[in-house]
């Protein structure tokens, strides 16, 4: 029923452009999980067909890093290092830069989104009792969570998938990205302090807060030993999803904290959108619609392999779809990318994510953790900065990627 495949294909990814069904809170990944499930039940997927359906290997490097994270958000590491940013003395430009680069950096090694997740909360409350306004904060987290996560394999969900279906080095994409990475977070710190001038002016001196998240600094120095174990097991011909399942089991031993407590911090939902996504896509692939439609392409030479192509291609799809659901869709529909196109797609879809809220999940959990500290962050507050941060970065990168060689325009 290669009709139900294409409907059921068409259906989900217009719930990921809108977000939700229309008067039904059924989000991104119910509206996945849904169509997924009707295709097997309809028999258009056999259950069968599962295993080669679902790219496990992508799930369960994703699943181990997020369990890794998780172990840094239980000792109260994302806590202690928003309430650094928000404690320190300087002026409220000195806690934007702090911001860029503690959020950027960490989201290069640890998942973005549980980045952004831990630390959203207590940042707004930081910054908030010291007068300021918390949104240019936010936007600089969210902006530089995204930026800081395109220069590597694992800063976030769509690279983790570009690396395991293109079997990507991880050192080599880092040499590729890890400058123009950099080169944006500049840019978001220059764009919200240009943009939020007057939210960002001196308000007096600091405030002395009395209390301050503590960490066992024994048990950090080990999750700490976790990622330096993880990042030279990269490096070495394991492959990553079992590196990275090896590390996470590692980081459940502990006295302090219990496994289920860890593991309930593991963002369930995301794992379900990539599977349901594998699901419809291969479905979708299997109508032979998708061959057509590259074979259409490539005769007309508008392959999106070049950067003239891929660029506004990444910031249309991240800013419809979603940049994890556009990757996932095109990695299935076109699976032999060429290793350039793939560290393109990889950087221009994650700065692409910036442009306006529903770019990337990091910038929606942002917005959803700062509202349950009583703190809004509009579309149109996001899309002010988040559109030139955009533009800026892409230009960036493209200049970038075709002046070493990585892609030609």
């Amino acid at each position: 029923m290669p009709w139900l495949a294409s409907a059921v294909f068409a259906a989900v990814y217009i719930v990921m452009a809108v977000g939700r069904v229309p008067g039904l809170r059924l989000d991104r990944t119910g509206a996945a999980l849904t169509g997924a499930v009707i295709l097997v039940a309809s028999g258009v997927l056999p259950a069968d067909r599962l295993p080669d359906a679902i790219d496990f290997p992508t799930v369960l490097l994703l699943f181990g890093l997020m369990v890794l994270s998780a172990r840094f958000a239980a000792l109260g590491f994302y806590d202690a290092a928003a309430s650094w940013i928000a404690r320190h003395e300087g002026s409220p430009r000195t806690l934007l830069a702090l911001t860029v680069a503690v959020g950027g950096g960490l989201s290069a090694i640890l998942v973005n989104d549980v980045v952004v997740f831990a630390m959203t909360p207590l940042l707004c409350a930081g910054v908030r009792a010291r007068g300021l306004d918390p949104r240019p904060f936010l936007i600089a987290l969210a902006g530089a969570s995204n930026a800081g996560s395109a220069a590597t394999l694992i800063g976030n969900p769509q690279n983790i998938l570009i690396g395991q279906v293109g079997a990507l080095d991880f050192w080599s994409f880092a040499a590729v990205c890890v400058v123009p990475s950099v080169l944006s977070m500049a840019i978001v710190y220059a764009v919200v302090g240009f943009l939020w001038r007057e939210s960002l002016a001196p308000r007096g001196p600091s405030i002395d807060f009395q209390d301050s998240p503590r960490m066992d600094r024994r048990q950090l120095f080990g999750a700490g030993l976790g990622v330096g174990v993880l990042l030279v097991l990269f490096a070495t011909e394991l492959p990553r999803e079992s590196a990275a399942l090896l590390v996470a089991s590692a980081m459940l031993f502990s006295r302090r904290f219990a496994s289920r407590d860890m593991l309930v911090t593991v963002d369930w939902p995301l794992l379900v959108l990539f599977a349901a996504l594998f699901v419809v896509n291969d479905a979708f692939a299997a109508t032979g619609l998708p061959d057509a439609f590259l074979g259409m392409l490539a005769e007309q030479d508008w392959l999106p392999d070049r950067l003239h192509l891929m660029a506004p291609l990444a910031l249309v799809l991240s800013n419809t779809i979603g940049n994890v659901p556009a990757v996932v869709m095109l990695l299935e529909m076109w699976p032999e990318l060429p290793r350039g196109a793939l560290h393109g797609l990889g950087l221009l879809s994650t700065l692409a994510g910036n442009f306006l809220l529903v770019g990337s999940i990091a910038n929606l959990i942002v917005v959803e953790r700062a509202a349950t500290v009583g703190v809004r962050l509009s579309f149109a507050d996001h899309a002010r900065s988040g559109i030139p941060i955009a533009l800026l970065s892409i230009a960036v990168a493209v200049a970038w990627l075709n002046g070493i060689g990585a892609m030609t325009w």
